[in-house]
């Protein structure tokens, strides 16, 4: 008898969570964190099936140039696309929450809503993974995250050592990382993002240039770099975890790349939702949290630059 009573009281307590639950979701999925960066950084398809197992791309190359030709010539110059036929892995992760016997009674004795700060809190944790895989990768996995793919070519910066560079020195290697990726594909793509250390975006934050009318050094290279004096476009210049060792000899990296899913996108097939409660034991509810992920595809190599040592 007393056992049936402790399952009508969990079957009880169950329901109770779970008509809370879309209000709770409602308002947790709702919620901005804006020092999560991979979504303003990398672009996100989340088209393929949710129990997909692997996704298959193609990272390419193209080729070809118009040139003159004789109007009876059977020599015409052909352009085309080298592709290789790459797929990345979608693996399954979860974080759920959960309330206790206690916290539960409370709710349903007041009539008030249970506390949304555990779901809150699971939902972050699912941000927070996602933000690090998309920038750093995760070695269990084999994914290569977008601060050290080793696929993307990394150069020594012309001066470096922001520390005591000159603003002047320090224009040149902002403008060496933008110049790599228009070099690299004939002046048909430019870069439109760049990363920096949080040191070196001190930096440049900081830096007051004489005769500028208090403007920083950020300031004037957002208005003057290479890229916008040539497109007239501004460049996203942003400043993200992991680039302080990331480069060669574990110096500061700076990444410049066109931020387009051509070139790159992060595959989240199944973003992080909430199941049914459950009871695993008399006095506790839980909610479990589940998402499915694949890794970060820089499908154009060419188009991502790093240099280091700044």
């Amino acid at each position: 008898m007393r056992h049936n009573q402790m399952q009508w009281d969990a079957q009880t307590a169950i329901g109770f969570v779970l008509a809370q639950g879309t209000y709770i979701e409602q308002q947790v999925n709702e919620t901005v964190y804006p020092d999560i960066q991979y979504q303003d950084l990398v672009p996100v398809d989340m088209s393929a099936p949710e129990f997909t197992k692997t996704v298959t791309y193609y990272s390419s190359d193209i080729f070809g140039r118009a040139d003159w030709i004789n109007g009876n010539s059977d020599d015409i110059p052909m352009a085309g696309t080298q592709r290789n036929v790459l797929q990345t892995a979608v693996h399954t992760a979860g974080i759920g929450y959960g309330y206790g016997w206690e916290e539960i009674g409370y709710a349903r004795q007041m009539g008030v809503n249970l506390p949304a700060d555990d779901a809150a809190t699971a939902r972050r944790a699912y941000e927070e993974m996602v933000d690090r895989v998309a920038l750093q990768g995760d070695q269990a996995k084999g994914f290569n995250g977008l601060i050290d793919n080793p696929n993307v070519a990394a150069t020594a910066a012309t001066t470096g050592g922001w520390g005591t560079a000159t603003p002047a020195n320090i224009l040149k290697d902002f403008n060496q990382a933008l110049t790599l990726v228009s070099t690299a594909t004939n002046r048909t793509s430019y870069a439109n993002t760049v990363l920096l250390p949080y040191s070196a975006m001190e930096i440049l934050a900081s830096t007051i240039l004489p005769d500028s009318g208090a403007q920083t050094l950020m300031q004037w290279l957002r208005a003057n770099n290479v890229v916008t004096a040539t497109t007239g476009q501004p460049i996203l210049v942003r400043s993200v975890r992991g680039l302080e060792t990331a480069g060669v000899g574990d110096t500061r990296r700076m990444v410049a790349y066109r931020r387009d899913p051509t070139v790159l996108k992060m595959h989240i097939p199944m973003p992080h939702r909430f199941l049914q409660p459950f009871s695993p034991a008399p006095l506790r509810v839980e909610v479990p949290g589940v998402f499915r992920l694949g890794g970060l595809d820089i499908r154009r190599t060419a188009e991502v630059k790093y240099v280091d040592g700044i």
